[in-house]
């Protein structure tokens, strides 16, 4: 299971994108997620708000991987669930997930494939 060091003094807007990315949320993953960084690549030090979130098949939340410049496609037993509403540290990665709602798609850190449209249909991506 994904754990958090809740000491940590990680604080402050990580990317300038946080505050279009996310146009309207309107349900989220309740009380949140520690997410699952063990297969985020090495050197990466911040997962960037309006990355999508997918379950992995141990049932743990996880950044979608991304490969070059896009993302990945999922895995087996992968399932798509959010959005990432604010960037976190790898270090800590505390997430905030948006369920229901409008994403600015133009603000997106990766392109939104049409596959992701599907997998997320309660997730309006605009633009």
């Amino acid at each position: 299971m994904p754990t958090a060091i809740i000491s940590n003094d990680a604080t402050g807007v990580y990317e300038g994108n946080d505050n279009i990315v996310i146009v309207n949320a309107l349900g989220h993953v309740p009380g949140g997620r520690t997410l699952d960084v063990s297969d985020v690549a090495s050197g990466t030090t911040v997962i960037k708000a309006g990355h999508i979130i997918i379950a992995k098949s141990d049932g743990a939340l996880a950044p979608l991987g991304v490969t070059g410049d896009a993302y990945a496609t999922l895995g087996e037993g992968e399932t798509y669930v959010g959005v990432l509403k604010a960037s976190v540290p790898v270090s800590d990665p505390r997430a905030a997930i948006v369920t229901i709602g409008q994403v600015n798609a133009a603000a997106s850190p990766y392109p939104v494939t049409a596959a992701i449209k599907a997998g997320l249909p309660r997730i309006e991506f605009l633009y």
